[in-house]
């Protein structure tokens, strides 16, 4: 068996293309079901831009960080549940089913978000969303790997993984749209209802995945089904043989394990050393991935660049775009590169790059925090009789903008009126003091200060974007695909996912009470040095993998010497004895 995930090269997608164009059927199959990863993108570009506006609506969400979190973070939570029953019931139910019942999670939802009269009833419909991400996030690109063609199949899997990129692009794009309508966030949360919606209807119209039906002994249906996607019938007789022996060896490896009990499987794989030393370097990339920090940039982004010093709502969410568009190049990008530089010397790029911009974040905030314009007594004063000032602020005090949002009891800074770095006046958070401030042509600042530094921050933005994307973005899951015996293949990989969404609700649930009890600054410099401590680590513990069969891999990790940064080139530098051991020969 050929080892390494199956990355589609120019030639399988310029297959893919003409046969999607001459047989329409496959392209209504992959559209359908890509729709899973399009919602799946949606929802965690979307969440970014509302969160604006909700925070606008309650003034519960603009007082409570640990609130806007939790909005946030409950999706992944449920995604997380979502997963590990998605897991089950595409073995027990199909593949089809799960992902119809994604959809109808998906879409109530989003109509619970959309009509929600408070704070608690939107992290309700986040808990559902987030329960059908985490279905569709394995249900659709297994049931298009099992249902397209094998020639053109790395290529269709690779373009679920776009389209996730290109529906948190199409999120920023929506958010910018409905800003000027009433019920902004009511909208853009809403509307991910209508994907859904449609790829239920389409996913009522098509079959149930070949592979699954024959493995369930309704052969005469798989057939059917392989027909449509074979026309010539030579074909259909090669993929239904290649199904079979497939099978056959699916339900051989299961029988080797022994143990049917998940944590009988699971005391099982802890016992080979192979087993442990791929799961360590599987689980460390996963992890590795979300504590680098990017979904404090894919969630909180336009928040991020208000923090930078740009007060509008709809500025914030404009220059969120290049990251989305950043993120769903670098995606490309990595398609082409993974098998060229390999993916340890690309993880480990990556992760140079990461420390670099990140600690480049760090001084950027820290100096726009140290030339943040001070509180004017003067400028607080002309504001006493139109709404309520900071009740901590003190005149025989210095206060900088910086001290006036530090504040306990909640308080923006009202910049001034001919230069925003001049003194300010630094009001009580609430509608009222907004409404004045802006009514005088003022600009009202609820996250970050004014700075001339805020165009310095966005470019270390999208250089860390682009330091991540080709690299950390999209790697750890292709190791996770070789790194393990075929076997253990699905409890390993299973783990490491976990950890993967585990890891991604710590960092949700914790990167706004880090700037606010550390500041923006400390937070970058914080993940700047989680980010070096995983490149130590990476370097050390994850192989290379590239161009290695599976047989290959799992040799590389039972040797007496092995040694993660040394480079094994193939079967020849397994040692003879431990082959003829293992029974296995090198050619």
């Amino acid at each position: 068996m050929e080892g390494g995930v199956n990355v589609a090269d120019k030639a399988e997608f310029k297959e893919c293309l003409r046969l999607t164009w001459t047989q329409p059927y496959i392209l209504q199959l992959v559209l359908s079901a890509g729709i899973g990863g399009l919602l799946f993108g949606y929802d965690t570009g979307v969440i970014s831009g509302a969160l604006l506006y909700i925070r606008d609506d309650f003034a519960a969400v603009e007082k409570s960080t640990l609130l806007r979190e939790t909005i946030v973070s409950m999706a992944v939570a449920g995604a997380i549940v979502g997963a590990a029953f998605g897991g089950w019931m595409n073995d027990r139910f199909g593949r089809k089913p799960s992902i119809i019942i994604a959809d109808a999670l998906f879409f109530g939802g989003a109509m619970v978000m959309a009509f929600s009269p408070t704070p608690a009833v939107i992290i309700v419909g986040r808990v559902f969303v987030g329960l059908g991400v985490g279905m569709a996030s394995m249900t659709a690109p297994l049931y298009i790997s099992e249902a397209s063609p094998a020639r053109i199949r790395g290529a269709l899997v690779s373009t679920n993984g776009l389209l996730i990129t290109g529906g948190q692009f199409l999120a920023y794009l929506i958010n910018l749209a409905f800003t000027k309508v009433p019920g902004t966030w009511r909208w853009m949360l809403g509307i991910a209802g209508v994907p859904a919606l449609v790829q239920f209807i389409l996913m009522l119209m098509l079959p149930e995945s070949p592979r699954w039906l024959y493995r369930k002994g309704r052969k005469e249906e798989a057939a059917a089904i392989l027909q449509k996607i074979y026309p010539a019938h030579d074909q259909v007789e090669q993929e239904i043989d290649a199904m079979r022996q497939s099978v056959e060896e699916e339900i051989l490896l299961e029988g080797s394990i022994g143990e049917q009990g998940l944590i009988g499987k699971l005391r099982k794989a802890l016992s080979s050393k192979v087993v442990r030393r791929g799961l360590m370097a599987g689980v460390i990339v996963q992890v590795a991935q979300q504590f680098v920090g990017i979904n404090t940039v894919m969630y909180y982004s336009p928040t991020i660049v208000q923090l930078a010093g740009f007060a509008s709502n709809n500025t914030a969410m404009a220059l969120s775009l290049i990251t989305s568009g950043l993120n769903a190049i670098g995606s490309i990008v990595s398609m082409f590169f993974v098998d060229r530089a390999g993916r340890r010397r690309l993880m480990l790029i990556s992760l140079v790059g990461i420390v670099v911009w990140l600690a480049v974040l760090g001084g950027t905030f820290l100096g726009a925090a140290h030339h943040a314009p001070s509180v004017s007594d003067q400028e607080t004063q002309l504001f006493a009789n139109q709404t309520q000032t900071c009740p901590e602020f003190n005149p025989n005090v210095s206060w900088s903008c910086v001290n006036c949002l530090k504040a306990a009891s909640t308080c923006g800074f009202c910049a001034h009126q001919q230069d925003k770095l001049l003194p300010g006046a630094c009001l009580a958070l609430n509608d009222a003091s907004r409404r004045t401030c802006r009514a005088d042509q003022r600009e009202f600042y609820t996250e970050g200060c004014p700075n001339n530094f805020g165009w310095l921050a966005l470019i270390g933005l999208g250089a860390y974007i682009v330091s991540y994307s080709p690299g950390m973005g999209t790697v750890p899951w292709i190791v996770n695909s070789e790194i393990y015996p075929l076997r253990f293949r699905g409890i390993c990989g299973g783990i490491a996912a976990v950890a993967n969404w585990v890891s991604n609700l710590i960092v949700t649930q914790t990167f706004l009470s880090l700037t606010k009890a550390l500041g923006t600054s400390a937070t970058f410099f914080l993940f700047c040095g989680v980010s070096f401590l995983a490149l130590v680590i990476v370097f050390f513990t994850v192989p290379e993998t590239k161009g290695l069969q599976f047989e290959e891999v799992e040799r590389m990790l039972e040797r007496k010497d092995y040694k993660p940064w040394k480079r094994y080139h193939g079967v020849s530098d397994v040692e003879p004895a431990k082959a003829r051991e293992n029974g296995l020969t090198t050619p």
